[in-house]
């Protein structure tokens, strides 16, 4: 009666209604021990409370994860964990919670032998990582993703993306860091030598050598034109960009 009361609270739109009737409905199942139906009835009130209530979703996904953890269900546990960690990106805005949900849905999609699941994950975690200034882990991420998929004859391609990233946080840290990676991807890797993103980094090495922001720029550019880049690359390359200034603001363009 309760899951019944909830789908009609959900044609009403009345999310909060519907996410306490299905809450109502997983405890019941709990006191029955039908432990996987309260899991499924605290999912569909935390997906209804997602949409009025973010704080309480969390609540009832996070009480769907502890029983599929319990049951053996990982790779389960692991979707809804990136649902939380969704919430935490779009809703709450509390990246580092985020962050710690993908870490999390990372080792359950690992321990499940799903690596294509827990990379995807991982990135996520690396591009946080990057722009909260945690360089290092950003660093491990995208030279371990890299690694797993460069012998990959279908992931290969994105490999040269990893490492591509791995060498700019290098670059943010510390010049020299940045060359030696450089040549240690260019040797585990010799298809990244040809890559435009390698030739790229290069350019971006010689004119912070020179102090040369001009060519910094033009270097971007050129590179820009071909390849869009996205607001993380963007972001990653002003941060550079100020140490060849010298100062504290500058577009790329």
């Amino acid at each position: 009666m309760y899951t019944r009361a909830a789908n009609l609270f959900k044609i009403a739109k009345n999310w909060n209604a519907a996410g306490n009737a299905f809450c109502q409905a997983a405890k019941l199942h709990m006191q029955l021990q039908s432990k996987h139906d309260a899991a499924i009835s605290f999912v569909d009130a935390g997906n209804a409370y997602k949409k009025a209530d973010p704080q309480e979703a969390m609540i009832c996904l996070n009480a769907a994860i502890d029983i599929y953890t319990d049951l053996g269900r990982f790779t389960i546990a692991a979707k809804h964990h990136i649902t939380i960690a969704e919430v935490y990106e779009t809703e709450l805005v509390d990246i580092e919670k985020a962050i710690a949900h993908y870490e999390q849905a990372a080792d359950y999609y690992k321990g499940e032998e799903s690596n294509s699941s827990a990379n995807r994950c991982l990135l996520k975690v690396a591009a946080y990582a990057a722009q909260l200034e945690q360089y290092q882990k950003a660093i491990e991420i995208y030279e371990q993703v890299g690694t797993n998929t460069m012998d990959n004859p279908l992931l290969k391609y994105s490999a040269k993306e990893y490492f591509f990233k791995a060498a700019l946080c290098h670059f943010i840290v510390d010049e020299l860091n940045a060359k030696l990676a450089l040549e240690k991807y260019e040797e585990m890797f010799p298809a990244f030598t040809d890559s435009r993103e390698c030739k790229l980094v290069k350019k971006l090495l010689e004119a912070h050598e020179d102090q040369n922001c001009d060519a910094y720029t033009e270097a971007v550019k050129e590179f820009d034109s071909i390849s869009r880049l996205d607001q993380w690359l963007t972001t990653m390359l002003l941060r550079i960009k100020k140490s060849v200034q010298g100062d504290g603001d500058g577009d790329l363009k």
